[in-house]
């Protein structure tokens, strides 16, 4: 099935895929539609072969990955079809960006109701992996704000999919990584802002304690919040770092333009090691004064900080990075995040990258992430001995009730994952239903024997 039929359309190329943590690789066949009646004649005229859609890849590990058969990149069918200003209600193609979404609406007072920490993420992306940003508390994830969407199925047919008319392939699809078919258009409603910038403040956090003390107060208090914590810091200063919070500012014009930088190199991998590590969040913690600081940030750059250095990535090297990111709930949040980050501190591999923020009710889908709690993200160069230490943190996330962002993962076990996502039959009944060959398949799904 994966692969088997030849090419016979010059439109399809072989291609070496890679998620953008660029530590899982797959040699694919590569097409873009242009349309939903693209996929769906590609969908009738190939029946027995394995497909997966993409968007922009930016998921971190091998969810978009298909090794030896077919993937449809939707990046080209990017077109905005419809907005109403009343009531925010807009439907867009599978390709549609976030970054292009602030672009061209937050001038007129909407933005994305829920985005991810980069704006080049797609839409479709964002549902299958039902992305969370600063505002969860308030907001969910962006789920939550779906109306309906049109999926092109294993079978060739192109369903309407909303809560109402057909909730099990809602909850399967949302979250749902990509196997329930293909997203071809959704509507989804925008949230009214009264301006484009924001008043941001930064302070110190001493410890873990003093962080989950403050995120708790920030939840409630705040449109937005997020943390930076210190990987490395252990004894007294476990879990020390900086809690930015921000609220939109009312009719503020933003003074800033984007600028942006390409990194040009892989860096040597050696470079991200303990020291280097250690000296850059002593630096980056020691920037905020001890009163705090603020100060007011347009839109992109408070939502996308990493975006202002693209292709990133090379930052760790051609060996690439994982990321680790769970959520822990309220009830165990002390003591689990206290157990995690011990034992990432004595590992000493820990990078500068590590965010922390809270999470509120849990998503629609079956395999949504959030649930109330803490999540916490770090990535490590992809080094001997990283796959222990990330057995070791999958365990125990579970032993404190939580459980890993698939968006993120490329190292779960089978038995892992099922008990982390409790929904794991749900989703399996309503693929045997629609999808019984498991047409649609990526390596993930191979892997956790999805």
């Amino acid at each position: 099935m994966k692969g088997s039929e030849a090419i016979q359309d010059s439109n399809w190329v072989s291609e070496r895929l890679t998620g953008w943590g660029r530590s899982s690789y797959a040699t694919s066949i590569v097409a873009e539609p242009l349309s939903a009646d693209e996929i769906l004649q590609w969908l009738a005229s190939h029946p027995n072969v394995s497909l997966l859609a993409r968007g922009a890849g930016r998921s971190y590990g091998d969810t978009a990955l298909n090794t030896g058969g077919f993937v449809l990149r939707t990046t080209a069918m990017s077109q905005v079809q419809s907005f109403d200003r009343a009531s925010g209600e807009i439907v867009v193609g599978p390709g549609v960006t976030f970054g292009q979404l602030l672009r061209d609406f937050s001038r007129h007072g909407w933005i994305a109701p829920v985005t991810p920490g980069t704006q080049f993420a797609t839409i479709a992306g964002a549902i299958a992996t039902d992305v969370h940003g600063k505002n969860h508390d308030a907001d969910g994830s962006f789920g939550d704000h779906v109306l309906w969407f049109d999926l092109a199925l294993a079978d060739g047919t192109l369903r309407r999919v909303d809560v109402e008319s057909s909730p099990d392939l809602f909850a399967a699809t949302i979250g749902g990584i990509g196997l329930t078919g293909i997203i071809t258009r959704v509507c989804f409603r925008m949230k009214r802002v009264p301006g484009t910038m924001l008043d941001v403040r930064e302070k110190r956090i001493r410890d873990l304690n003093e962080f989950i003390e403050a995120l708790a107060e920030a939840r409630t208090r705040y449109q937005y919040s997020v943390g930076w914590i210190d990987g490395v810091a252990a004894g007294k200063r476990l879990g020390r770092g900086v809690l930015e919070t921000a609220d939109v500012v009312e009719d503020a014009t933003p003074t800033h333009v984007a600028r942006r930088f390409r990194m040009p190199v892989d860096l040597p991998s050696r470079t991200i090691n303990s020291l280097t590590v250690g000296l850059f969040n002593r630096l980056y913690y020691l920037r905020i004064p001890r009163r705090g600081r603020e100060r007011r940030l347009d839109l992109e750059r408070f939502f996308y900080p990493l975006d202002g250095i693209l292709d990133w990535n090379r930052i760790y090297g051609r060996l690439g990075f994982v990321q680790f990111q769970c959520v822990i709930p309220d009830a165990a949040v002390r003591d689990g995040l206290s157990s995690l980050l011990a034992r990432i501190a004595a590992s000493g591999r820990a990078s500068f990258l590590a965010v922390i923020k809270t999470l509120g009710a849990a998503g629609r889908g079956h395999l949504s992430f959030p649930l109330r709690g803490v999540t916490l993200a770090l990535d490590f160069p992809r080094t001997s001995g990283v796959d222990a230490l990330l057995a070791s943190l999958h365990d125990l996330t579970i032993d404190h009730g939580g459980r890993v962002y698939l968006a993120k993962d490329s190292q779960l076990t089978p038995a892992q994952f099922r008990r982390m996502y409790p929904r794991v039959p749900a989703l399996q009944a309503t693929l045997e239903r629609i999808d019984p060959q498991r047409r649609m398949r990526s390596d993930m799904s191979v892997r956790l024997q999805l």
